[in-house]
């Protein structure tokens, strides 16, 4: 997780809790009747609630692109070392394939030398 994520969690982490507080003292100094302050807290929670799972969301998606990015960036390597691999392989039969063709070719001049 990375830190911009970790502040942007703890950020709305403490907003959630500073209304909670704000609510709390709200109903004990509140001038106005109990029935419309409940309606007041509720109405407040209810966007808090919206505004947590907004940030929640953000943030999971945040979360699954860096993932796609990572797992993108992994099948990237591994293509290319595949690729690689392959090139090697064929290199490698090539250099094997001439040095028998210079074996054969050093064999024949040998048996005309030996006669």
């Amino acid at each position: 997780m990375e830190e911009s994520d970790v502040k942007a969690l703890t950020g709305v982490l403490l907003v959630a809790a500073g209304t909670i507080l704000g609510l709390g003292v709200g109903l004990l100094l509140a001038p106005q009747s109990g029935s419309r302050t409940r309606r007041d807290i509720a109405r407040r929670v209810r966007r808090t609630g919206r505004a947590v799972e907004e940030a929640v969301e953000e943030f999971t998606g945040s979360v699954a692109g860096m993932i796609g990015a990572v797992e993108e960036k992994a099948e990237e390597i591994l293509d290319g070392g595949k690729d690689l691999a392959k090139e090697s392989k064929d290199a490698l039969l090539t250099a094997v394939e001439e040095g028998r063709d210079r074996l054969g070719r050093q064999r024949d001049r040998f048996a005309k030398l030996l006669g």
